[in-house]
């Protein structure tokens, strides 16, 4: 498996950036993480607290989340607004959905999305009704490629969030404490 790394050079002379992109090499397990993110152990997974801003070494295969934002309506409805980050020009596939769900997997919501929107981030709104008895939600990016995989998030309903590298696989959030 290749593990795509973004490189940019600046070229003043020209007045030009040139972007590189390429394979490391090695095991995914050893790759360099953004400042914050502590390996969790036995699943593989990786946690970053707060904002996901830093990219690092996302996998721009799978439908990561980067950002997730909660505005409580009432009534158990809240508007969540996901930002994903996926190589939609990379691939004949492209993100075509985020959920959110209970850490058991029940889903709650979806957000579909109906095309490409290239490779920068991108931010999409939905509201979702959640039972009383859910403290915190899952929220996973799919893509059509390769399903779900990529940084997933644990938000509580007042906004605070973690962020969780699962590879390539959609990894159980089942056991994980609710972050704050």
């Amino acid at each position: 498996m290749c593990r795509r790394t973004l490189l940019a050079a600046g070229a003043t002379a020209l007045g030009a950036t040139v972007a590189l992109s390429g394979c490391t090499s090695g095991d995914d397990s050893d790759d360099a993480r953004d400042a914050g993110e502590t390996s969790d152990g036995d699943d593989g997974t990786t946690t970053t607290d707060g904002d996901a801003t830093g990219t690092g070494e996302l996998d721009l295969r799978e439908a990561n989340v980067t950002g997730v934002e909660v505005t409580e309506n009432g009534g158990g409805e809240y508007r969540l607004s996901v930002t994903l980050y996926h190589d939609d020009d990379g691939e004949d596939g492209y993100a075509d959905r985020w959920v959110v769900e209970r850490r058991d997997g029940t889903e709650l919501g979806r957000r579909e999305l109906a095309h490409a929107h290239s490779t920068a981030p991108f931010t999409r709104s939905t509201t979702v009704t959640v039972p009383d008895d859910v403290a915190c939600v899952v929220v996973r990016g799919h893509d059509q490629t390769h399903g779900y995989g990529g940084r997933a998030a644990l938000v509580t309903l007042d906004g605070t969030k973690s962020f969780h590298d699962q590879g390539s696989d959609r990894s159980s959030l089942a056991g994980r404490d609710c972050p704050g």
